[in-house]
């Protein structure tokens, strides 16, 4: 693509997240083009599924999380893994964080991210490729709804425990059944809204937990 910002922005309105009014981001609406196209068709233009421009449960979780206890992440080094648009990352720069890397597969969530981090005064740093198996320079490893099916949790999961021995590990998660329910220790959790479109369900009980060794 040969600008990945000019697509975003023509693709997406600014808008806040319900739970997180502090931070503007670049979102799907109803009324944007790329909510209504289909994966087939994103397909063809060589596009993966727009992630990205969603504020999910968990991130919102997250980033509420965040915003409530700033002294959690304030100068810490914080890695904001399958970030979608960042907003778990913002949310940590507004706190004080020293450092924050965001990391997708999706390079298109990477310049989300960005833009995202400019249109509120912010800095992230985008981390490229695929992070699992790695052990990251952070202080704090942040992650949503990423157990979205089992061949996904059964890969993520081991990784995100092993990094638990070096660093906190913080997972939000709206009731997907093959989240961890044991090994964790719960910090938050809420009843958040969603759409028919994205979960074929108006609200999603969502949970944030520190992940263990």
């Amino acid at each position: 693509m040969k600008d990945p910002a000019a697509f975003i922005v023509s693709q997406t309105s600014i808008e806040t997240a319900p739970l997180v009014s502090e931070l503007r981001l670049h979102l799907a609406t109803e009324i944007t083009p790329i909510w209504q196209a289909t994966e087939s068709h994103l397909a063809e233009m060589n596009i993966e599924p727009p992630f990205w421009a969603f504020a999910w449960p968990g991130s919102q979780l997250l980033a509420r999380w965040i915003l409530d206890h700033p002294e959690s992440v304030r100068d810490k080094r914080v890695l904001d893994f399958a970030c979608g648009g960042g907003l778990a990352g913002l949310a940590c720069a507004k706190a004080g964080a020293s450092e924050v890397l965001v990391n997708d597969i999706d390079p298109l969530a990477l310049d989300a991210a960005q833009l995202n981090a400019t249109l509120n005064g912010l800095r992230v740093t985008p981390l490229q490729g695929d992070q699992i198996g790695k052990v990251p320079p952070v202080d704090l490893l942040l992650c949503g709804d990423v157990c979205y099916n089992q061949q996904m949790a059964d890969r993520i999961i081991p990784w995100l425990r092993h990094c638990a021995q070096d660093m906190e590990v913080w997972m939000a998660d709206p009731g997907r059944p093959y989240a961890p329910k044991v090994g964790i220790d719960i910090l938050s959790s809420a009843t958040l809204p969603t759409t028919m479109e994205l979960e074929g369900k108006t609200t999603r009980e969502t949970r944030l937990c520190r992940i263990l060794p």
